[in-house]
């Protein structure tokens, strides 16, 4: 990451709620092509999360606490805060001085940008605003929120727009919390209604929404130089397994997400 940092555009995108085990099965049923072509392998890695919930697994993955493999480690960081005794920091760690990765990056030349998704990054109170002030420019409206069935490609637009404005020279890293797989999402899936509520299938369906869309963001990020691109959930959520229902709780569901990470060629 050392030779990363200062040389290519950084995407971070994170499938808010995204379940693990879904993720798998839409990729190997060959639903969701245009995320499964750039998987290493063809396949997700299967990591952990640092947090049941949104704030708290952005908190950490922004102070460089990324999804950790889900096996015996250690496993060295991309990204981590200089401090002594850390036991995943190497050699092949981005360091950097200041309290977040996103400061961090800012300080070594980046524009930071946020294009904000769920209710944490919605700037409408002071909570709102913790996670998008880290950034030099945020970014979010309604249509980029949970309520909205066309979220992602707004997102998708306003982060195509952000990267056509930026001088040639100005290294970018963008992040992007997609909100379509977060509750609601029955509206994704044909001929389910509010009524009956969101399900694993309507979660598929949301997902199924996303890559349709998706290319639009990755072409864009690799648009003027190649790009290091990091996509993953935060946490995944339940849907009545084990009689549980949503997240910010302790199940394999919740814990157990999808990562993966790759880079873009520029495009030619």
């Amino acid at each position: 990451m050392n030779e990363v940092v200062g040389r290519d555009d950084l995407l971070l995108l994170t499938l808010d709620t995204l379940r693990h085990d879904v993720a798998v099965e839409l990729t190997a049923a060959g639903r969701i092509p245009n995320l499964a072509r750039h998987l290493p392998g063809g396949v997700w890695e299967e990591r952990h999360a640092p947090g049941s919930f949104t704030y708290a697994s952005h908190q950490a993955m922004f102070a460089g606490f990324l999804p950790t493999p889900a096996r015996p480690g250690p496993h060295p960081r991309l990204f981590a805060a200089r401090f002594a005794g850390s036991e995943s920091t190497a050699g092949r760690t981005y360091v950097f001085d200041t309290p977040d990765l996103v400061s961090g990056l800012a300080a070594a030349g980046y524009r930071t940008v946020c294009i904000g998704g769920v209710g944490f990054f919605n700037k409408q109170g002071a909570l709102g605003d913790v996670l998008p002030g880290m950034f030099q420019e945020s970014h979010w409206e309604p249509a980029f929120g949970v309520a909205s069935p066309t979220s992602f490609e707004a997102q998708v637009e306003r982060a195509e727009q952000v990267v056509a404005a930026l001088p040639a020279d100005q290294r970018l890293f963008l992040f992007v919390n997609a909100s379509a797989l977060h509750q609601p999402n029955w509206f994704h899936l044909a001929g389910a209604t509010a009524e009956a509520g969101d399900t694993r299938a309507t979660h598929a369906a949301a997902l199924e929404y996303v890559d349709r869309h998706v290319g639009r963001l990755l072409t864009a990020m690799s648009s003027r130089r190649r790009c290091f691109a990091i996509v993953c959930s935060d946490h995944g959520t339940t849907y009545g397994d084990d009689g549980y229902t949503g997240h910010r709780l302790a199940h394999e569901a919740v814990w157990t997400v999808p990562y993966a990470h790759f880079f873009l060629e520029p495009s030619a």
